[in-house]
């Protein structure tokens, strides 16, 4: 046996409201759409992953999604302009990453954050 996929499923009234922020911010493409369901696909693959986690990291609260982007800044921008308010960060953490929370559109804590490898104690970290 082997989890082959794993689907984050958020709650909304309007599951319209998901195309501003997981399209036109992020760039992920709409892959099913029956109008009472939505879902958004990232190019590329990567193994499917869940977290448990007591806190966020650096005192944070747990956030409900994270997303690994290519470019920060770029999505920063994206974020920015249209209308999100940053939460936390942008943040070099110590464990080797950058990032920032917003909330999506349904208040759903989102972790933007692009892997660097390396943090400040030069050891190599997978996330």
């Amino acid at each position: 046996m082997a989890v082959k996929r794993i689907v984050t499923n958020i709650a909304a009234a309007r599951v319209a409201d998901a195309k501003a922020f997981y399209g036109d911010v992020l760039g992920m493409r709409p892959v099913m759409d029956h109008g009472w369901i939505l879902t958004f696909a990232a190019e590329g693959t990567a193994a499917p992953q869940i977290s448990v986690a007591s806190e966020g990291g650096s005192g944070t609260p747990v956030p409900d999604v994270s997303i690994e982007v290519d470019d920060l800044e770029a999505v920063r921008r994206a974020v920015l302009g249209a209308g999100y308010a940053i939460e936390y960060g942008p943040k070099l953490e110590p464990w080797g990453v950058e990032r920032f929370y917003v909330r999506d559109p349904f208040g759903r804590l989102i972790n933007i954050v692009a892997h660097d490898g390396v943090a400040h104690d030069g050891v190599a970290h997978d996330g």
